[in-house]
């Protein structure tokens, strides 16, 4: 594998970024079954509230795994937008979802179908892989929320203070809109286009269980091709060491 720090432009947030990008390193798998067209599927990986986009090489052995299934993986920084266009700040969301997979296929060999590309996170992350996963079913194949934040308006009213209003605005109103992923999941579901594989996975002792739970029980009800695991543990990373792998078993790339 290739393990690379790109810093780069963005047009969208005015401002230098970076991304760490992990590339099967043998041009032969390009014609193996972890690659399509000459160019890698690739896996969207998302960074938590207090982390950024090293967070996953430092904790875990993501380049290890993801090596096994000859699969490129891009992990970008995003600060602590909650993948948001913020309300008062920057456009986080116009970033990750349109001009972030642009910049890293024009300077990496990624492909750009639907059925090869996925994201995951864990945290904010989760909810972020799950906002995209969701809000673009024709982009992305599948989407997996490990310890996600998955209940948006719990969260805002939770921690109701001013980083939550500068991101959301009128965090009374956040239910029921582009930033609730039970509203993004029903319409996904009642739509007749296409619709991702979910994967949620929580630790049965993580502070953001009980969301987990009100979300798979809602999801569960739904017409979505969707996986729901747990076991013991808390909100720490060799929860999702363990569990990043079962993801890449369940994309079965």
């Amino acid at each position: 594998m290739a393990f690379i720090q790109c810093d780069f432009f963005s047009e969208v947030l005015g401002l230098s970024c970076s991304m760490n990008v992990i590339l099967p390193q043998d041009p032969r798998a390009r014609q193996e079954p972890g690659s399509s067209n000459g160019r890698y599927k690739t896996l969207w990986l998302l960074h938590g509230l207090s982390d950024d986009h090293t967070i996953w090489m430092r904790r875990t052995s993501i380049e290890r795994y993801a090596d096994a299934k000859g699969l490129a993986v891009v992990m970008p920084a995003v600060n602590r937008s909650f993948y948001t266009d913020m309300a008062r700040g920057l456009k986080y969301f116009t970033f990750v979802s349109e001009e972030l997979p642009r910049i890293a296929r024009s300077f990496f060999p990624l492909s750009d179908r639907r059925e090869d590309n996925f994201v995951a996170g864990l945290s904010m992350g989760g909810y972020g892989a799950f906002k995209l996963a969701l809000s673009f079913p024709d982009r992305y194949a599948a989407g997996a929320s490990l310890s996600g934040a998955v209940d948006i308006a719990e969260v805002v009213s939770r921690l109701d203070n001013g980083e939550m209003a500068n991101i959301f605005g009128d965090t009374s109103k956040v239910k029921g809109t582009e930033h609730d992923l039970f509203y993004l999941a029903e319409k996904v579901a009642a739509s007749k286009g296409p619709k991702p594989r979910l994967y949620q996975c929580c630790g049965t002792e993580d502070f953001l269980y009980a969301s987990n739970i009100k979300f798979r029980d809602f999801v569960s009800r739904l017409d979505l091709d969707y996986t729901y695991e747990e076991g013991p543990g808390v909100h720490e990373w060799g929860y999702w060491d363990k569990m990043i792998q079962r993801v890449l078993d369940w994309l079965n790339v």
